[in-house]
């Protein structure tokens, strides 16, 4: 069962928050150093996927050591807006599944298939599925207040 973390008295609906087409970094182990992978994500039943290809390298470093991290943040310089939500937990790899993969596609590409960069249709079994499953995530809404229109911000307040 996953544990969720809130731990700064600010948070936000999780799932809402898994729902927008957000960019998610996966790191993982090579060796003895961490590698960092952006990714496109599908949240689904507490699971988190990500489609790996052929050419990508994190499926490879999962099937030898199995913890990983993933970090997605929704930020807006504009407004303040900073969400984060980490995760920690393992993967494996799966067969692709084009259902799945489908899914976790249209939720940046739309829904007609049709229209999609060639790169992204009729994927097949040369690709795997990342399940991600989470042991731990910290929630945390880290927005700030901006400086009203016309004022100046001192950053050198501590």
């Amino acid at each position: 069962m996953m544990k969720i973390i809130r731990d700064t008295g600010r948070s936000f609906d999780l799932d809402n928050f898994l729902s927008m087409s957000l960019v998610a970094h996966l790191s993982t182990v090579a060796e003895d150093s961490p590698r960092d992978s952006p990714v496109w994500f599908y949240w689904r039943e507490k699971i988190i996927w990500i489609i790996g290809t052929a050419s990508d390298t994190f499926p490879d470093r999962i099937r030898k050591n199995s913890k990983c991290a993933i970090g997605i943040v929704d930020f807006n310089q504009h407004t303040g807006l900073f969400l984060h939500a980490g995760f920690r937990g393992t993967a494996t790899v799966k067969p692709f599944d084009e259902i799945i993969a489908n899914q976790l596609l249209s939720r940046y590409l739309g829904t007609e298939i049709e229209k999609w960069d060639p790169r992204f249709k009729e994927l097949d079994d040369s690709n795997v599925l990342i399940c991600f499953t989470p042991e731990t995530v910290v929630v945390r809404d880290q927005s700030y207040v901006l400086p009203k229109s016309g004022e100046k911000c001192d950053c050198s307040k501590e």
